[in-house]
């Protein structure tokens, strides 16, 4: 890996965790050998501060940057991404990129023709799953196209998971991430109906409490945290990975992206042993199956059938893969195999 660089920049703290999988990423290109050329990782909480320092960084790389060497960079880059891309062409050296989101399959926010023009750019990309590679190729993406499968995320607390070796119901079913009710009006909906084999533990931030019917018991918030520590709190049996104002289905925008993306907090469940319980229409979900790492599910109506018949070895079984693929996730398995995939 003697000729592939990065560039750090710095990363404003959140208790969400919009910047946990990039921050992972520059540790797992750390430990592969990978250097950074620019200043180290910074967190400074001020956006005026924060962006002069990710400035100088870029630019002290860009400088130090050998010719015709390889620079991973991770998209979006908001405004620096013309800036570095121009920079490594300058040095005649080439880009492979890490896709994170794509504006133009999220809430529209940017034409697919720019945003491929942008992704042209670069010699090689590392994008999130088959779905996504195909979509790529559907909008005349030049690159060469490689797939992820899964994000890391790195274990920085060194938790510790037991196997459980015995089930009570009603399970526990973790919901992680943004919980207002233009993301998560699900979660308030299901109060409507009648569950009885099991409930939802909720993590994050906008938890509508003047939605919640206490008299139902199947919301139980339990507060928002850092993303490198709200795996220590997060307790249940399964995580479940969906979205929008539906039960029925993973509607509107959320649910077209959850058609390409690979959703972070999959890895954080992981993280944690828990199986994942996903939208069959979701990209990530013929992976986590054929792992035997969940159950996928065209509707949450479906749930409460598919909890009442579920086996403890079928449990331990699922239990068991999350756990595997755990190991895996908390060593950068997922990104050494994805680039190790390109010919560097």
């Amino acid at each position: 890996m003697n000729n592939i660089f990065y560039i750090s920049r710095n990363y404003r703290p959140t208790n969400n965790a919009a910047n946990k999988p990039k921050t992972d990423i520059e540790h797992i290109l750390d430990s592969m050998g990978i250097r950074n050329l620019g200043l180290k990782q910074s967190r400074i909480r001020s956006s005026a501060l924060g962006a002069i320092i990710s400035f100088l960084s870029i630019t002290k790389g860009l400088l130090l940057l050998p010719s015709k060497s390889y620079l991973v960079v991770q998209y979006p880059l908001s405004k620096y991404y013309n800036y570095i891309t121009w920079g490594a062409r300058v040095k005649g050296s080439k880009i492979l990129l890490v896709i994170h989101d794509v504006h133009s399959l999220m809430k529209g926010k940017l034409a697919v023709e720019k945003e491929m023009k942008r992704f042209n750019i670069a010699d090689k990309i590392i994008v999130h799953n088959d779905a996504m590679k195909s979509w790529f190729e559907e909008q005349g993406c030049t690159a060469t196209l490689k797939t992820l499968e899964l994000f890391d995320y790195l274990n920085t607390l060194d938790l510790r998971i037991d196997r459980k070796t015995e089930l009570q119901k009603p399970y526990q079913l973790v919901v992680a991430g943004g919980l207002t009710i233009d993301k998560s009006a699900f979660i308030y909906k299901m109060q409507q109906q009648k569950v009885k084999n099991y409930f939802f533990n909720l993590y994050g931030n906008g938890f509508s409490k003047e939605n919640l019917d206490p008299q139902k018991k199947l919301l139980h918030y339990q507060g928002s945290f850092p993303p490198d520590e709200v795996a220590q709190y997060l307790k249940g049996h399964f995580g479940l990975v969906w979205g929008g104002n539906s039960v029925e289905k993973c509607s509107g925008i959320l649910g077209e992206y959850l058609k390409y993306n690979n959703p972070h907090k999959t890895s954080l469940y992981l993280l944690c042993g828990l199986p994942i319980i996903i939208w069959d229409k979701a990209a990530i979900a013929p992976y986590i199956v054929s792992q035997g790492a969940g159950i996928a599910i065209s509707s949450l109506l479906q749930l409460d059938d598919i909890l009442e018949n579920l086996t403890l070895e079928d449990y331990q079984s699922m239990n068991n893969r999350a756990i595997e693929l755990r190991e895996k996730i908390t060593t950068g398995g997922f990104l050494k195999a994805a680039i190790g995939k390109f010919e560097l």
